[in-house]
């Protein structure tokens, strides 16, 4: 077999040898889900459906009102969040690239070109003796000596072992974990959206009952001054309709910078800069769907972007220890270079102005006062913890995904008691203005019931807020979003 074929067998071999990579592969961990979330069973909470669950579901097919649907999509559009998560995407694309660039040779190319002038006369002077005849002629000539010269070099840390492949595993797992905390980023934002929407819809429905209290109230104050002054009435209902009236009026403009100040936090979602929010539906006609399916818990470990990023996590860990491990076992490189020089250009292609040299290094590790070992230590600790984290994480989203069932079921509950305390203290206060305006009763006791119907009224839009956010929450919980 000739010297080229040798070569060349020899670098296949070693080709192949460097296909092992030590370190344990990665394997997804057992985890054991429950048949059924907790709160599943609740009533009116549909868990065998043939609808898809809700957390599969488009965002814009789960929050119909369309003036919301239009701020969520300026928010993924927008929002600095998701900017900042897609720049760290592309950061981490361009480290694989240069984490993988360890695997392969380098290879370098390059030329030098010189060039020499020398008076004549200083050349002839070291042969020949000057003459009277000719020592005062100028000899302006000179001689000129030319040479270049073509060179390549190349370098190549043979993975053996698998040093590097291990190394771009974990790089590309990594990236794969800040794609997953992209999608978290979408998910997130959708949620802070949708919830900071809702609270102010129930702002503005909260001032609007207390603008509608405060007519009553102005109404009623105005009959008590006219009672008063006929004598019907006395000085103290007068007092106790201006505190109704006044208490009403109070809260309008702490209200008002309410309102305010929660626009500018969603104008700060959207990307943009303090100002005004459309309107669309009031937060008592936001959806309130009765059957919700919610799939089985095991559809959690591929539908939440925090668990999948756990994950991702636990796979570069599990990458680093071959990492560590490889530093255990002798490391081999080669290089050379070559080139050719010649005076005259035609000389730069001549074979005999052609040269070369090889060099294989090989280096064991004997002591290194326990360094690699530490290392080695630590990667295993690490993909011990990041796998503790993982579980953790799933434990964690299953009990969001309970609580949230639990939530949203209750909220309804909740909010259909609270419309009945409503309509009783509607009822109640009709009926003391009656017997207040037939002289049975005191204005005491329309100030108790009035009062009595504002505190129902506004806690009964914080029901229908909990209820619309508890939908979000429940949305977000099952991994829906992005």
């Amino acid at each position: 077999m000739n010297h080229p074929a040798r070569t060349l067998s020899a670098l296949a071999v070693l080709i192949v040898v460097s296909g092992c990579k030590v370190g344990p592969n990665y394997k997804r961990p057992v985890v054991s889900t429950p048949a059924s979330y907790r709160g599943a069973l609740a009533p009116d909470i549909a868990v065998n459906s043939t609808a898809p669950p809700l957390g599969a579901q488009k965002w814009n097919t789960v929050f119909t009102d369309p003036v919301l649907q239009q701020l969520i999509t300026e928010a993924l559009k927008n929002n600095y969040d998701v900017k900042i998560a897609a720049d760290r995407v592309l950061e981490e694309q361009a480290q694989v690239g240069v984490t993988k660039a360890g695997q392969y040779p380098t290879l370098s190319v390059g030329g030098t070109y010189d060039a020499l002038g020398l008076p004549s006369s200083l050349l002839n002077g070291l042969n020949n003796n000057s003459s009277s005849g000719n020592s005062s002629k100028s000899n302006t000539s000179s001689t000129h000596y030319y040479a270049g010269g073509l060179t390549a070099s190349a370098a190549w840390n043979l993975d053996f072992w698998g040093y590097y492949r291990r190394q771009t595993e974990a790089a590309q797992a990594y990236l794969r974990a800040t794609e997953w905390a992209q999608q978290t980023t979408y998910s997130t934002l959708i949620e802070s959206v949708a919830t900071a929407y809702y609270q102010l819809r129930t702002l503005d429905a909260e001032l609007a009952v207390t603008q509608s209290t405060l007519d009553a109230r102005k109404q009623s104050l105005d009959l008590t001054q006219k009672l008063e002054q006929g004598g019907s009435n006395s000085l103290a209902d007068v007092r106790q309709a201006q505190e109704l009236y006044y208490t009403a009026q109070a809260q309008i403009p702490d209200l008002e910078r309410q309102i305010a100040q929660q626009e500018n936090n969603l104008r700060l979602l959207l990307g943009k800069s303090p100002g005004d929010i459309p309107r669309g539906n009031n937060i008592a006609d936001q959806p309130h769907p009765v059957d919700v399916p919610v799939g089985l818990p095991s559809d959690l470990l591929e539908r939440r972007p925090d668990i999948r990023r756990a994950e991702q996590l636990l796979v570069q860990a599990n990458a680093n220890i071959g990492v560590a491990r490889a530093l255990y076992f002798p490391q081999l490189s080669i290089s050379g270079s070559g080139g050719t020089s010649s005076s005259q250009l035609k000389g730069l292609v001549d074979s005999g102005n052609f040269y070369y040299y090889a060099i294989g290094s090989l280096s064991q590790p004997i002591f290194d006062g326990g360094k690699i070992r530490s290392n080695y230590h630590l990667a295993q600790a690490q993909d011990k913890e990041l796998l503790d984290t993982y579980q953790q994480t799933i434990a964690g989203a299953l009990r969001d995904v309970s609580n949230a069932l639990i939530a949203y079921n209750k909220s309804r509950e909740y909010r259909e008691q609270q419309q009945k305390e409503t309509d009783a203290s509607a009822d109640a206060v009709r009926l003391a203005r009656m017997r207040f305006d037939s002289g049975y009763t005191s204005y005491l006791e329309v100030l108790t019931t009035d009062t009595n119907l504002y505190n129902a009224q506004l806690t009964l839009q914080a029901a229908d807020q909990q209820e619309a956010q508890s939908l979000v929450q429940l949305y977000n919980a099952l991994g829906g979003g992005w």
